[in-house]
């Protein structure tokens, strides 16, 4: 089965000293393009590094909520000038998050601003966290109302992605209504290993709803492990696990996903070098 990872954490710490045979392990699994996404600036680099050694890592330069108290405002502009590098695909990952608040509200709203900004102007898609407080959807409201403010929902304002999705919700959780509201947007989904753990049962609704062309499968390692995955460190090849729940839910059998996989991937986070 042909497979894609659009979001692993790669230079996390439980990666160090063997993320060279990680990588091994994911392209005999099949994986044929991955994302790495920077949290600050010093993760941002450490991706750098590593699309540097291995052509067919992608790059994703962003604050994240966690830190967006933590990033001096001196230096968003090398987060401008890094976001236009030719590995970098996409603006990220930033988002907010209300339920482990590491970085006020304020905060995350203010750093989420200048990271849609900074897509929109590149045309690089966002790749968007998002996570609200237990038994609400506070977060997943202000995202919403975020995006509009910033123009996602202004044809003229997206038009630098020619009809590309404008950003991705990463890890997707949340009810029907809430992936109605995204899709409308024309944004991209990508579903993790989130999806099989308990009180996330819509997820397998939404699975349903996402246009082929806007579809995303990702680990997020080396967190949310899917069954058969070590729960200590999910690593990319174990994309596979929920790649095959999507193909389930979606009544499609895994040759023909996979191939719908990397086509998806390929749309929303074209390359602008050579693999």
């Amino acid at each position: 089965m042909r497979l894609v990872d659009s979001h692993c954490h790669l230079q996390a710490d439980r990666f160090e000293g063997d993320a060279d045979l990680v990588l091994g392990g994911a392209r005999l699994a099949g994986v044929e393009r991955l994302l790495v996404p920077g949290w600050d600036r010093a993760s941002c680099e450490q991706a750098f590094a590593l699309a540097e050694r291995f052509p067919w890592i992608d790059v994703a330069v962003g604050v994240h909520p966690h830190d967006a108290a933590n990033v001096p405002d001196e230096d968003w502009p090398w987060f401008v000038e890094a976001a236009g590098d030719e590995r970098v695909v996409a603006v990220g990952e930033t988002g907010l998050d209300f339920d482990r608040v590491f970085s006020p509200a304020e905060a995350q709203l203010s750093n989420l601003r200048r990271n849609l900004a900074l897509a929109l102007e590149l045309g690089k898609p966002a790749v968007l966290h998002c996570r609200s407080a237990a038994d609400q959807r506070d977060a997943q409201d202000a995202l919403l109302a975020e995006l509009g403010r910033a123009g996602f929902d202004d044809p003229a304002a997206v038009a630098a992605f020619g009809g590309r999705p404008p950003a991705i919700i990463h890890s997707y959780s949340g009810p029907a209504d809430y992936a109605e509201a995204i899709l409308r947007l024309g944004l991209g989904v990508s579903f993790s290993g989130l999806v099989f753990r308990a009180g996330e049962e819509p997820s397998a609704e939404v699975a349903r709803l996402v246009p082929a062309d806007r579809l995303l499968v990702e680990t997020d390692s080396p967190f949310l492990s899917p069954p058969g995955a070590p729960r200590r460190r999910n690593e990319p090849e174990f994309v596979a696990v929920t790649a095959h729940w999507l193909g389930e839910r979606r009544g499609v059998d895994p040759e023909t996903l996979g191939g719908q996989l990397v086509a998806s991937y390929d749309h929303v986070l074209p390359r602008q070098r050579p693999a």
